[in-house]
């Protein structure tokens, strides 16, 4: 098995991309250890110190490291859990991943319908680029809630990239749109 390695614009995550499929629908975010139950990948990934954080895409895995650790000694250990994770045999998740965004069937249903696209089209594909995603929550009062999910959940450029970016997207295209929030 050859698992290639991508770095992402978070200097603490790596993108790792196994050749094969992780997740057949979603994403699952690991953001600690005692969130890893569903999936014996990721508790294989956290069984390896200075391992913080496991995101699962439908092609990457995106593992973040602990500050002060170091990728030249934590890469390799990594690479070895991801490996004996696809020779094992193990499921990826024991349950399918939950959906991507909220729902909202309210009286803002059309716009968050094309708020909804607009992130799967064009905003999710770029985002899972970086080895991350970004998962719409709710539309109230003009302002849109998301969260941002692996390599850009901590990410130093998420805030531009909410603020320039999705926003400006979001604004252009919905006018009913008037600002982009995270949240936490």
């Amino acid at each position: 098995m050859f698992i290639q390695t991508e770095e992402t614009p978070n200097p603490a995550t790596l993108k790792f991309l196994p050749g094969s499929d992780v997740l057949a629908a979603g994403t699952a975010d690991f953001p600690s250890r005692e969130s890893a139950d569903t999936s014996p990948l990721a508790l294989r990934l956290f069984a390896v110190p200075e391992v913080t954080a496991v995101f699962l895409g439908s092609d990457f895995v995106t593992v973040t490291k602990a500050p002060g650790a170091d990728w030249q000694v934590l890469k390799p250990a990594v690479l070895g859990a991801i490996m004996e994770h696809y020779t094992s045999g193990d499921p990826v998740m024991r349950e399918a991943a939950g959906p991507a965004h909220a729902v909202d069937d309210g009286e803002n249903k059309e716009v968050v319908a094309q708020i909804v696209e607009l992130l799967d089209t064009r905003v999710r594909p770029a985002v899972a680029m970086d080895g991350g995603d970004i998962v719409f929550h709710g539309f109230e009062d003009g302002v849109v809630f998301l969260t941002m999910q692996g390599a850009c959940a901590g990410c130093p450029s998420s805030t531009a990239t909410l603020k320039m970016g999705i926003e400006n997207l979001l604004r252009h295209y919905v006018p009913e749109v008037n600002e982009v929030q995270a949240v936490a």
